[in-house]
């Protein structure tokens, strides 16, 4: 079962089983934010997706 997380230069977030739950939970860490009308996540530059 994969898992995802979101890392930035200087912090990392925990690990969690679904990638619409990790996106919710980026915006704690810096990462990015959920855009409301649309639902997309928007990433901020630096910050990538670890999968393992």
């Amino acid at each position: 079962m994969p898992q995802f997380r979101f890392v930035t230069p200087h912090r990392s977030g925990k690990w969690y089983p679904e990638l619409s739950q990790a996106q919710r939970q980026a915006a704690g860490i810096g990462a990015g934010f959920l855009e409301r009308r649309t639902g997309l996540f928007q990433a901020y530059l630096g910050t990538r997706l670890e999968t393992r």
